[in-house]
């Protein structure tokens, strides 16, 4: 077998390519390069899974980042739990091929309990007392203290919330980065895996926060998805001007690719350069349970004189996901009025029920009953309430967990706030101090994000990309997101030698 490195650089797509970024453009003059078609819905979680077992949500079954549990009336977002995934890996076979075949996951999702054999992903301690301490899990256990002497600490704060893709006391902008690609070469010299997935979150970050491109009116550029959504949309070229607010993210990213690519080079493995999603420029929030809320479908309950969404009480609620959101009902009498309510929402372009999920491949027990699209321009939020006076305290905090939904607004530190950067100063003290404490800095105000993903864009150049040094493993200019797997497999096992799997 021949050794490889996957590189997954969040965000990357053609358009963000070019004198910003000289490494991955040389990368690419030398290779050959695919548009991934975006896979749906473009979520990491389910665009990895699709990746790794070159099947669609409808059979790995996940739907989403997130989705709600029937069984135990809870919506549970970010789970790590390789089980989830109800299909064979790419390592899976790849070893059954050879039984000396080494894999090993870096950051990728769904990374614990996998039967790869090397891992490292976030993972903090939840200790009884009710603090949250930073640490990463691994595979062998071994690891983690080991990585941990020679590289120091993950710095957590970087990874995710107001600390990430900016300079702070606690490290450079790219600092989780750059931790997780020094990660790759740690493994690489101590293990030399066959195949090394590696995962490189920085670009999402700022792209989220200002969005990917300079334009007067977002919508100007781009074509919905119709609202037929069993539809998709024409592939279109073009190119905008990139948001200045990103370059010097595109340089510092593409100075973190370029060293790993010559890592692997120099040790004679072959690379393989992809991203899951490309993120397009938004101007809409969409607030769909608070317009559910309204007509009664949706039960709140009072704690501590905050709202708490009470899914198991609710009719419909929606779980919302970037640009996606799945809509479940516990009353299926209301499926034409939620229709009716849902598609004429501004900033919605697509509704789907069972037909639409099938053809979609999204057919698959954990989704919702209905899923709606949001339009390139827009995104949806998780609020249900209606006062900000009555929002959860975990809404002002970043709790990827406990809220019943995606929440980008986590990247900001809220304007309102006096001093703000001196309360979250004096909240860690009070953590090192041992009290209890709620960081309670995050905004309230879904406007402040200009960048988000879960759709098909309208342009090709909105697409993720791929990027092999391999010109005969691309075949098409285009490919669909369940290719990657037998890409890797080719590369892997050796071209000529395995056939690609229908």
């Amino acid at each position: 077998m021949k050794r490889l490195a996957v590189i997954n650089v969040v965000g990357l797509t053609e358009s963000l390519i070019g004198r910003h970024t000289p490494g991955i453009a040389e990368f690419l003059k030398r290779g050959a390069k695919a548009s991934i078609v975006p896979p749906f819905p473009a979520l990491t979680c389910a665009a990895q899974s699709n990746y790794l077992t070159g099947k669609l949500p409808s059979e790995h079954g996940i739907v989403a980042n997130g989705w709600y549990n029937r069984e135990l009336a809870e919506v549970q977002f970010w789970k790590q739990s390789n089980h989830l995934v109800q299909s064979r890996k790419i390592w899976e076979e790849l070893r059954a091929l050879d039984p000396k075949f080494t894999c090993a996951v870096l950051f990728w999702w769904y990374n614990m309990y996998s039967s790869a054999d090397y891992s490292i992903t976030p993972r903090p301690m939840y200790p009884a007392d009710g603090r949250k301490v930073f640490d990463i899990y691994t595979r062998p256990y071994s690891i983690r203290a080991e990585i941990k002497k020679d590289l120091d600490e993950f710095p957590f704060p970087c990874f995710w919330g107001p600390a990430a893709g900016v300079d702070t006391s606690q490290g450079s902008a790219d600092a989780a980065s750059r931790w997780i690609a020094e990660s790759a070469k740690w493994i690489e010299n101590k293990y030399q895996p066959t195949l090394s997935l590696v995962y490189l979150p920085y670009l999402d970050y700022n792209l989220q926060r200002h969005g990917p491109s300079v334009a007067a009116d977002v919508r100007r550029r781009t074509v919905a998805t119709p609202r037929n959504s069993d539809a998709n949309p024409p592939p279109q070229v073009g190119g905008y001007e990139i948001n200045p607010a990103i370059m010097r993210d595109l340089r510092q990213i593409d100075a973190i690719v370029g060293d790993l690519i010559s890592f692997f080079q120099n040790r004679s493995v072959q690379v393989l350069l992809l991203s899951e999603y490309g993120i397009t420029n938004v101007d809409t929030p969409i607030h769909l349970n608070r317009l559910l809320r309204e007509k009664g479908w949706l039960t709140v309950k009072d704690e501590l004189s905050l709202e708490l969404l009470d899914c198991g009480a609710s009719r419909v609620f929606a779980v919302a996901d970037h640009q996606v959101a799945h809509i479940y009902l516990d009353d299926h009498s209301l499926e034409n009025k939620v229709r009716e309510l849902v598609e004429r929402t501004p900033g919605v372009a697509g509704l789907m029920g069972a037909q639409g999920k099938k053809q979609m491949g999204l057919n698959h027990p954990r989704a919702g009953d209905l899923i709606a699209v949001a339009a390139e321009h827009a995104w949806f939020t998780y609020y249900y309430w209606l006062d900000d006076a009555k929002a959860p305290d975990f809404a002002r905090t970043v709790d990827i967990h406990r809220k019943p939904g995606y929440d980008p607004v986590e990247l900001f530190l809220d304007p309102k706030i006096p001093a703000v950067k001196l309360r979250v100063l004096w909240r860690l003290l009070q953590k090192r101090l041992g009290f209890r404490m709620l960081m309670d800095v995050i905004p309230l105000d879904a406007s402040l994000v200009k960048g988000s993903h879960g759709c098909r864009p309208a342009s090709t150049s909105d697409w993720p990309i791929l990027i092999t040094e391999q010109p005969s493993a691309v075949a098409t200019p285009q490919i669909e997101s369940t290719e990657v797997y037998q890409i890797i497999r080719r590369l892997v096992a050796g071209e000529d030698s395995v056939p690609l799997v229908p």
